[in-house]
């Protein structure tokens, strides 16, 4: 438990319960970190703060959603900051915020945002010196700023499984560009899913609906809250994209299927006529006995002519199919499959330019 306590324009670092205490005591200015459960911890939150059991469970444990409660003496506010996405999952990380009159409380387990905050805190007391609010305002901020980079990284994703969709669907590959499009829209389900509820959070802090939310603050929630509105518009056309792709792969893998049973079926279409020649030449009637004599039995020349009568006919065939575009991409289903490809990559490239403008409009 880290506590930084305002004394006359600095900062004073303690972790000592007895020195937190004075400073409630005496009702100076304070920022206390939780950040491990102890029993320090534990006396600070019954005994100091009176915080609500139902708060208390909240903070200690984890919890799915985030969510806002508003009692007398204090707001408490959860917010999930994002970890990274290794390996194509989300990593979220929880942040408890607990405001009151002249104190702030958080909880971050792994410090990946409150850190940064406490530094810039450390170099500068003003934002705990104009209160409590403006600095959970610094901590949001944080918190909706880690998105950004994991962003960038889903949309890299995006555009690689575009490519792979087309390139290997319907290859040895193709079931592992399969199983990575359904896992990245399960990640973002579950990233829509939770950025459905923080972003009703934000936007009831913006609307200053709390007493602890001072009116000359509003308008920089408002503007976390605009930032995080653009990055829940981003996800949205990425799970519109990963759709469009599994629509592309499903497309493209059909219509390889299809050119594999056009292939055999030619082959075997080639192979029908030679095999009647073959089993004409074949049956075993003695042209001696039988009244319908066969000459070509007894002829000397009988051998290579069925062999020279089935490959022209096999070669007619396949000319046959050529010229009507069955074989060798002249055909119309060729084109189309050629026209249907790049509209696919027309649409990739706008796709990408518009998520491009939208990343920058939520950089600025």
């Amino acid at each position: 438990m880290l506590a930084r306590i305002l004394e006359r324009g600095t900062i004073t670092a303690t972790t000592e319960l007895a020195d937190i205490r004075k400073a409630f005591a005496e009702k100076k200015k304070i920022w206390v970190e939780l950040e491990r459960h102890s029993a320090d911890a534990d006396e600070f939150v019954n005994d100091i703060l009176k915080l609500h059991p139902l708060t208390v469970e909240d903070v200690w444990g984890p919890r799915s959603q985030p969510k806002i409660d508003d009692f007398p003496e204090y707001l408490y506010v959860i917010v999930h900051g994002m970890g990274s996405s290794r390996r194509r999952k989300l990593e979220l990380v929880e942040v408890d915020i607990v405001i009151g009159d002249h104190w702030l409380v958080t909880h971050d387990r792994d410090g990946l945002v409150t850190d940064d905050v406490g530094t810039d805190l450390d170099h500068s007391p003003r934002m705990l010196d104009k209160g409590p609010a403006w600095l959970a305002h610094a901590v949001l901020d944080r918190v909706v700023d880690r998105y950004l980079p994991v962003i960038d990284e889903l949309d890299q994703e995006v555009e690689n499984l575009e490519t792979d969709a087309l390139e290997q669907a319907g290859t040895r590959r193709g079931t592992r560009v399969l199983e990575r499009i359904l896992q990245f829209k399960r990640t973002l389900q579950e990233l829509r899913r939770m950025s459905g509820y923080q972003r009703e959070i934000l936007l009831r802090l913006s609307r200053g609906e709390y007493e602890e939310i001072p009116p000359d603050a509003l308008p920089f929630y408002r503007d976390v809250y605009d930032h995080f509105l653009r990055i829940q518009d981003l996800t949205e056309s990425y799970r519109d994209l990963v759709s469009s792709t599994l629509d592309a792969y499903l497309s493209v893998q059909s219509n390889r299927m299809n050119e594999v049973m056009k292939t055999l079926t030619l082959m075997s279409t080639v192979m029908l006529p030679l095999t009647f020649i073959a089993g004409i030449y074949g049956m075993n009637f003695d042209p001696d006995v039988s009244p319908w004599n066969m000459p070509e039995l007894k002829w000397v020349h009988g051998y290579p002519f069925a062999l020279i009568l089935m490959a022209i006919v096999a070669i007619a065939i396949i000319v046959f199919f050529y010229k009507k575009g069955y074989i060798g991409g002249h055909g119309s289903a060729s084109k189309e499959e050629h026209a249907l490809e790049m509209k696919l990559k027309q649409m990739d490239r706008a796709d990408h330019k518009k998520r491009r403008k939208k990343r920058a409009e939520t950089n600025r």
